[in-house]
């Protein structure tokens, strides 16, 4: 969808509409040269993508209280919005190439929609097309690590999501996968976390951390703990409390 937007609509013509799909937003004027040249290479974008990326194009001249609330300070400036907020932007008049990869950053991959399952939880096949597809597909290994968990293939668990240790989220299934598949007695922490109950699983693996002398398990416990810190976001008062008794009974 192509459409000029004015001040009275953007709230909910980008702002709202971003949180549907995402919204690049070209900052133009009539007068400006660089502009209309990169317009047509920001509809044709538009056009090919059409349901997964709306264009909605201000004249800068007619909305400069817009201009000014998104600090638009030469144009052209397009900026594209997901979730309600400013994900990526650039200014002036880059190539047609440049343009097509700013669109496809902005549009689900075929993993990611594989992962997203259309709304319904996507199977183990689907997963593991996702991985095929995108081997470097994070969310896609953590599925598959949770459902592998699920059904006790610990050990194929830490196989598919060992290629992703720089993951806090992966790296915490992977390290969970290996205390199962050594027989440590941490499992009513993992069904506390498997059930939505972060604040009891944290509490067993604080203790369980407290009373490891090994120094591996140790580490595999610190970063099952970062995993559940890491799902509950850094501002979680949760997450604050749990992390700070980790910082304090590791040093």
């Amino acid at each position: 969808m192509i459409r000029d937007v004015a001040q009275a609509e953007f709230a909910q013509s980008v702002v709202e509409r971003s949180r549907e799909v995402p919204v690049v937003v070209d900052f133009w004027a009539a007068w400006c040269g660089p502009c209309r040249q990169l317009t047509p290479a920001l509809e044709t974008a538009a056009k090919a993508r059409e349901g997964d990326v709306d264009l909605a194009k201000v004249d800068v001249d007619a909305n400069q209280a817009l201009a000014q609330q998104f600090r638009v300070q030469g144009i052209p400036a397009v900026k594209a919005f997901k979730d309600g907020r400013v994900v990526d932007e650039f200014t002036g008049a880059v190539p047609p190439a440049q343009v097509e990869r700013f669109f496809d950053s902005l549009v689900p991959s075929e993993a990611d929609r594989l992962v997203a399952g259309n709304g319904a939880a996507p199977d183990e096949a689907a997963l593991r097309r996702a991985l095929e597809v995108d081997p470097r597909h994070a969310g896609a290994a953590q599925a598959l690590g949770r459902m592998l968990l699920a059904r006790g293939d610990a050990d194929e668990a830490v196989e598919v999501l060992a290629p992703f240790e720089h993951d806090f989220a992966a790296a915490g299934l992977s390290a969970r996968a290996r205390l199962t598949s050594e027989g440590d007695r941490l499992n009513p922490a993992f069904e506390a976390w498997d059930a939505g109950d972060p604040a009891t699983a944290l509490e067993l693996l604080q203790q369980a951390f407290a009373g490891a002398v090994d120094g591996d398990k140790r580490d595999r416990i610190r970063q099952v703990m970062i995993a559940i810190f890491t799902e509950l976001g850094p501002d979680d008062p949760l997450a604050r409390e749990h992390r700070r008794r980790l910082s304090t009974a590791l040093y």
